[in-house]
Order: C-alpha cells, then sequence, then structure tokens
C-alpha cells in the first residue's frame, strides 16, 4: 500500500505508523466511566470508507489523517492533522 504523503510524496506503507481512528472523540474529563470506558475499548469495524490516523515516522513525522476505504485499501485523501 502507498500513502500519499503532503510534504515527502508517495511512499511505502512500512515508512508509516498507524495511529487509530480518526473519527473518536475523547470524553469530557468528568465524564462517567462507562464513557470512559467505550471510548477507550469499544471500537466499530467500519466497512467502507473510513478516516484514520497516520504518522509518517520514518519521513517527515507528520501525522495525518488518511480516508482509506477498508473494502479494498484505496486511499481517498490524505490530510495534515494540523489544520483540520
Amino acid at each position: 500500500m502507498l500513502i500519499r504523503c503532503p510534504w515527502c510524496g508517495e511512499r511505502d506503507l512500512s515508512e508509516f505508523y498507524y495511529g487509530g481512528d480518526a473519527t473518536l472523540k475523547r470524553p469530557a474529563e468528568d465524564a462517567d466511566l462507562k464513557a470512559w470506558h467505550d471510548y477507550v475499548y469499544l471500537r466499530d469495524n467500519p466497512k467502507g470508507p473510513h478516516k484514520e490516523l497516520w504518522q509518517h515516522s520514518a519521513g517527515c513525522r507528520e501525522f495525518l489523517v488518511v480516508t482509506r476505504d477498508t473494502l479494498t485499501h484505496a486511499i481517498s485523501d490524505v490530510r495534515p492533522v494540523k489544520g483540520i
């Protein structure tokens, strides 16, 4: 799989570190235990386009939001986390 870094260009997946779901929203500090449990342990397994966090760890080290189709692994969009 190839990921197009906005700064470094198209690079192999091995240069990147997967950081998880980019759509998760952290609960408020005073949220109840169930909200924190759900945030930490429960994850959807979506089929189709999904936003994910990736870091170009072997390159510019920038964090990116990658929109990837979980069925085909086709990447439709890559944006820097900064500015989103």
